[in-house]
């Protein structure tokens, strides 16, 4: 079977695979690879790990070498370069009175490249400041429009939780979040409670979401009315992860209550008019409000 490596060049981004060759590989080797945007370095996440045949798409390219102090050495440089091309290209711009904003640069390993990400909220037309910016760092520029949450991803920060933002130290992927998944949980519909430092839905609301709605399973709904040991009520407050309930009974007294105690013993499902509307917002890029 083939054997393939792992690397990644950046903190919390793509894994991409490569053929080993003969090198002696382990987690954490940087090693030199030849990529679509030139000679790259990397790091080792994945050691050569035998594959089948089937999962192999394509041919791979092979590890170039392992990386020496000097290379190292060389990637340290090219990042303590980045900042002072960042604040060059964000000059050019407001030169050009384009309608952007360049949140950072990055610098190729061997220096033929450069990249800056930018923002804006409309097409922007930056095809002679690419020509400029070539021009004046003598590189091949590459210009790449990223979303606000990516925005934040390429800053990094620190979260309301008071930790780096997951979306810079392990997220890979953006994945869809959806209202509903703070409803689940019983959080505050505020977008100041709910939204990131993008300004967007909190990615970790997806991160007990199935939990929540597997534990609702066993639980009834809020203003559904139930028998229980104590007579019957109706469910005033639902707590899924004490898998309890606190009944309302007629009498005017609450009482909490196991979903062992309740036994699933339901006599009635609440009134339309008890129920809440089922919004399906969405993370989709748009600015959202909830009541």
């Amino acid at each position: 079977m083939p054997k393939v490596v792992g690397i990644r060049f950046k903190p919390a981004t793509k894994i991409y695979y490569f053929d080993p060759q003969d090198h002696d590989l382990k987690a954490g080797d940087f090693v030199i690879v030849e990529t679509t945007r030139g000679k790259e370095i990397g790091r080792v996440v994945i050691p050569p790990t035998e594959v089948p045949e089937s999962e192999v798409v394509g041919q791979l390219k092979p590890i170039e070498r392992v990386a020496t102090a000097w290379d190292t050495m060389q990637l340290h440089q090219r990042q303590a370069e980045e900042p002072k091309l960042l604040a060059q290209c964000r000059a050019k711009v407001a030169e050009s009175r384009l309608p952007m904003k360049v949140i950072r640069a990055e610098q190729s390993f061997d220096g033929t490249r450069i990249t800056f990400y930018f923002t804006a909220e409309q097409r922007v037309d930056f095809r002679q400041l690419v020509k400029d910016l070539a021009k004046m760092f003598k590189a091949r520029i590459e210009l790449r429009q990223v979303g606000v949450r990516d925005d934040a991803k390429l800053l990094g920060g620190i979260g309301m939780c008071g930790r780096p933002l997951c979306c810079s130290t392990f997220l890979v992927e953006f994945h869809q979040v959806a209202i509903k998944m703070a409803k689940q949980q019983d959080l505050p519909l505020s977008p100041n409670e709910i939204s990131g430092v993008c300004g967007r839905l909190l990615c970790c609301l997806a991160y007990e979401y199935e939990t929540y709605v597997e534990l609702r399973k066993n639980l009834p709904k809020k203003n559904e009315i139930v028998q229980t040991p104590y007579g019957q009520g109706k469910v005033i407050e639902v707590h899924p992860l004490q898998e309890r309930v606190v009944v309302l009974f007629e009498d005017g007294d609450t009482k909490s209550i196991s979903a062992a105690e309740l036994g699933l013993r339901r006599t009635g499902e609440p009134s339309p008019e008890d129920e809440e509307p089922e919004e399906e917002l969405t993370d989709n890029g748009e600015d959202w409000s909830a009541d």
